[in-house]
């Protein structure tokens, strides 16, 4: 199992860097950057993922290298390096949020009869938008969150998008399918459902064809990352998903 985690962070730290229009190297750490997208949190983030990392220094170097924000945004990726930073974000100010890191063998997994298919990004846009502006009302922040996804796409060896649709061609449901073959391991990001199209099975559509594409690219194991505190996590454990361990992101400033 911990070599499994340690696998899972380093993809993780690496789709970080290869997205990121800048980065900072920092000891047991990178700064991640992309001033085009700056509501991002996920282009504009401290990443720890080495244990070199000093937690009283990690506040002042956030403020240092991401420069003025609204609030900031620290992930420890792994869990022991996130409980021994807690104390001295939390003296900071910080709160913690906790992430759960889930997986499953891919062994035998096929495709639904009703397969998501890869969409480009164009293709999905509009639905994007307008589910981040039910979840963000403010369009600036909106528009970015949507678009940033392009970045995504040099984040990994291989990255689609996926789309479940309604019988008349509508999207209803989205996700991102992340593969390695060397690393062997798979990631499927941002699995969402339109509000107003939940409830018809399209996240088990999404979920299943993701599966089957890892299995179909000799890819073993699949993982997805899950807010402890939140439904979803349930949700993939019903699926055959097992937790591999945690990680924190801490907000402050």
């Amino acid at each position: 199992m911990a070599d499994l985690i340690h696998h899972v962070n380093a993809f993780r730290a690496a789709f970080a860097r290869r997205q990121a229009a800048e980065t900072v190297e920092l000891p047991g750490a990178v700064v991640v950057r992309d001033r085009e997208y700056p509501f991002s949190e996920e282009h504009n983030c401290l990443i720890v993922d080495g244990p070199q990392a000093d937690p009283a220094a990690l506040p002042g170097l956030a403020a240092r290298h991401l420069g003025e924000r609204r609030r900031y945004a620290i992930a420890t990726l792994d869990e022991e390096i996130g409980e021994r930073a807690t104390p001295a974000l939390a003296a900071a100010g910080y709160q913690r949020e906790d992430l759960v890191l889930m997986a499953r063998d891919t062994a035998g997994c096929v495709l639904p009869e009703q397969a998501a298919v890869a969409a480009e990004l164009a293709e999905l846009r509009d639905a994007l938008l307008r589910q981040n502006l039910v979840w963000f009302p403010d369009e600036d922040s909106a528009r970015q969150l949507t678009h940033r996804r392009a970045v995504r796409l040099r984040g990994a060896e291989e990255v689609r998008f996926l789309a479940a649709r309604e019988p008349d061609g509508r999207v209803a449901a989205w996700a991102d399918l992340y593969l390695d073959r060397r690393a062997g391991l798979a990631q499927v990001e941002d699995l969402v459902t339109a509000e107003a199209h939940r409830g018809r099975g399209h996240g088990d559509t999404l979920l299943g064809t993701a599966l089957a594409l890892a299995a179909a690219a000799g890819i073993p194991r699949l993982f997805l990352i899950a807010d402890a505190e939140d439904w979803p996590r349930e949700w993939y454990a019903r699926r055959g998903f097992t937790e591999i361990g945690r990680s924190h992101l801490f907000h402050g400033g």
